[in-house]
C-alpha cells in the first residue's frame, strides 16, 4: 500500500491547490479526483472547472459576441449582416475551454509532483496508529494511506422536492451548460448567480427568459443601491424577473414543462417553459465519502464541521471549500486549501471571509467585497459613502458600456474601507483594489491618492473614494 504524508480527496479548486502547495512545501501528496471527461479519462477541477465557473464564462462571452454583433456594431460603423449563432460549435469551444483546464491541472500536479489517482477517494475506517487508509474506487481501484487528509469533495445543485434533474427539461446548471438548441422559452426558479449568469447566456442567444425568485428583493446579500441598479438594467434588456414567488407543482409534459406558483400579491399563475433550470442552491458532497466510519463529524445540513482553521472532529484530517461552512465559492475554497497545507507544514496562515469577493458575471457584471450599507445601518456603524457612475468614465464611454457605477464605504471616523461595491463593465477586475484595501487596512484616502492610469474603468474607483470625502473631479 503507497503511504503519503497528505491526501487531498477532490481536485476542485480547494483540492488541487491545496496538493500542489503541500508538494511545495516538502511533503508526498496525492490527489484523488473522479471527475470523467465524454471519453471517460480524467477531468480534474470539480464542478468549477467542469460544470461551473470556466464553462459558464465560455458561454457568457460566446451569447456576448453574439449581442454585440446583433445590437451594439452599429454604433462602431461595423455592418454585420446575415449574424447567426451555431449552438453546436458554441459548445464545442466550450467544452475545449474546459480540457485546457483539466489538462492544465494535470500538468501542474506533474510539475509539482503530486501523485494523482482517478477515481472516488473514501475513508476505509477510522485511523490506525495515525495513518488513515482510503480506497479508491474505479477506474483506479486502489487502497493507500496518508497521515494528513484534506476533504474537497465540494458540493451538487440542490433539486426541488418532486422535481428532480432530468437534464433534459429541469436542468441543473451541468444541463444548462449543455442546451443544444435556443429554447423559446426558458424558466429559471432561482435569481442567484447561476440563474442570473443562465439566464443572461439563453436570453441573449434569443429565449424568453422567465426567472422565478422566492425572496422578496432582489439579490439580498448586495448593496442596495447596486441591487436596484442591476435589476434596472436587466429589465431593461428584456429579463424577465419575478419575486416574492412561491413554486407549487412542477409538471414534466413530453417536450415542455410546467410551473405553478403564486405571485408576491397572491395571483395564482401557470407558466409552461422549454426548458426550466433550476438554481436554488447547493449542498455538500459526501455521498460514498465514508466520513462516518472515520469519526468525522457532519452537522445536520450534511456539511462537515470545521474549525476556524478547517480542521474537522479528528486529528488530521481537514475539510475545505464546498463542503464546509461559509462562502460556496472557488477563490474561498482555494485560499483553505493553501492554509491548511501551510498549517500541516507548521505555519499560521490567515484567512478573512470578510475580505472574500463576490462576483456576478452578467453584463453589466456585480461584485462585492465587506459590508453592504444595509448592513452598517443595522449594525449601528456610522460610515460615509461615495459612489460614482460609469457615465462618467472615459474609458466607459470609448467601450460604449457606461451602464452602472462604483461605490466604496469607509468608516466615518477612521476612514477605513468597509466595503466595495459595484455593477459595470469589468468590476470582476476592479474589485481586487477594494479586497487589497480592506486586507491591508487602508482608508478611502488611501485610494484616493493613488495615481491610477488614464483612461482606465479603475478611475472610477479612485472616483468614488473622492466621493467618500464629496471631493470628486469629474462628476
Amino acid at each position: 500500500m503507497d503511504q503519503f504524508d497528505v491526501v487531498v480527496i477532490g481536485g476542485g479548486p480547494g483540492g488541487y491547490v491545496a496538493a500542489i502547495r503541500a508538494a511545495q512545501l516538502g511533503f508526498k501528496v496525492a490527489c484523488i479526483d473522479e471527475w470523467k471527461n465524454a471519453k471517460g479519462g480524467p477531468a480534474p477541477g470539480g464542478t468549477c472547472t467542469n460544470v461551473g465557473c470556466i464553462p459558464s464564462k465560455a458561454l457568457l462571452q460566446s451569447s456576448e459576441h453574439y449581442e454585440h454583433a446583433l445590437h451594439h456594431f452599429g454604433d462602431h460603423g461595423i455592418t454585420a449582416s446575415g449574424v447567426k449563432m451555431d449552438v453546436a460549435k458554441m459548445l464545442v469551444r466550450k467544452d475545449a475551454v474546459v480540457k485546457q483546464n483539466n489538462d492544465g491541472i494535470l500538468y501542474l500536479f506533474k510539475k509539482n509532483k503530486v501523485t494523482f489517482f482517478h477515481g472516488r477517494g473514501s475513508f476505509a475506517g477510522a485511523a490506525k496508529e495515525g495513518v488513515y487508509e482510503i480506497n479508491v474506487s474505479e477506474p483506479a481501484n486502489a487502497q493507500i494511506a496518508a497521515k494528513h487528509v484534506i476533504i474537497a469533495t465540494g458540493s451538487n445543485a440542490r433539486a426541488l422536492p418532486g422535481a428532480a434533474f432530468d437534464e433534459k427539461l429541469i436542468l441543473s446548471n451541468d444541463g444548462a451548460l449543455r442546451m443544444g438548441d435556443v429554447p423559446k422559452k426558458l424558466g429559471v426558479i432561482g435569481a442567484g448567480v447561476i440563474g442570473l449568469e443562465m439566464g443572461s447566456v439563453w436570453r441573449r442567444l434569443g429565449a424568453d427568459v422567465t426567472v422565478l425568485e422566492g425572496l422578496p428583493t432582489f439579490l439580498g446579500a448586495v448593496d442596495e443601491q447596486i441591487a436596484k441598479e442591476a435589476a434596472k438594467l436587466f429589465k431593461k434588456q428584456g429579463l424577465n424577473i419575478s419575486l416574492g414567488v412561491k413554486v407549487g407543482a412542477i409538471k414534466p409534459g413530453k417536450n415542455d414543462v410546467t410551473v405553478e406558483y403564486t405571485t408576491a400579491d397572491g395571483k395564482a399563475e401557470t407558466a409552461t417553459f422549454d426548458k426550466l433550470i433550476v438554481s436554488i442552491g447547493r449542498v455538500p458532497n459526501t455521498v460514498g465519502l465514508n466520513a462516518e466510519a472515520a469519526g468525522v463529524k457532519l452537522d445536520e445540513r450534511g456539511f462537515i464541521v470545521v474549525d476556524e482553521d478547517c480542521k474537522t472532529s479528528q486529528a488530521n484530517v481537514w475539510a475545505v471549500g464546498d463542503v464546509v461552512r461559509g462562502p460556496m465559492l472557488a477563490h474561498k475554497a482555494e485560499e483553505e486549501g493553501v492554509a491548511v497545507a501551510e498549517r500541516i507544514a507548521g505555519q499560521h496562515p490567515h484567512i478573512d471571509f470578510n475580505c472574500v469577493p463576490w462576483v456576478i458575471y452578467t453584463s453589466p457584471e456585480i461584485a462585492w467585497v465587506g459590508k453592504t450599507e444595509q448592513q452598517l445601518k443595522a449594525e449601528g456603524v456610522a460610515y460615509k459613502a461615495g459612489s460614482f457612475p460609469f457615465m462618467a468614465n472615459g474609458r466607459a464611454r470609448a467601450l460604449g458600456n457606461t451602464d452602472g457605477m462604483v461605490k466604496i464605504l469607509a468608516d466615518a471616523k477612521t476612514d477605513k474601507v468597509l466595503g466595495m461595491h459595484a455593477v459595470g463593465p469589468v468590476v470582476s477586475e476592479l474589485i481586487a483594489e477594494g479586497v487589497m484595501a480592506m486586507e491591508f487596512g487602508a482608508s478611502s484616502e488611501d485610494i484616493a491618492r493613488i495615481c491610477h492610469a488614464h483612461p482606465t474603468l479603475s478611475e472610477a474607483t479612485k472616483e468614488a473614494a473622492l466621493a467618500v470625502d464629496k471631493r470628486t473631479l469629474n462628476f
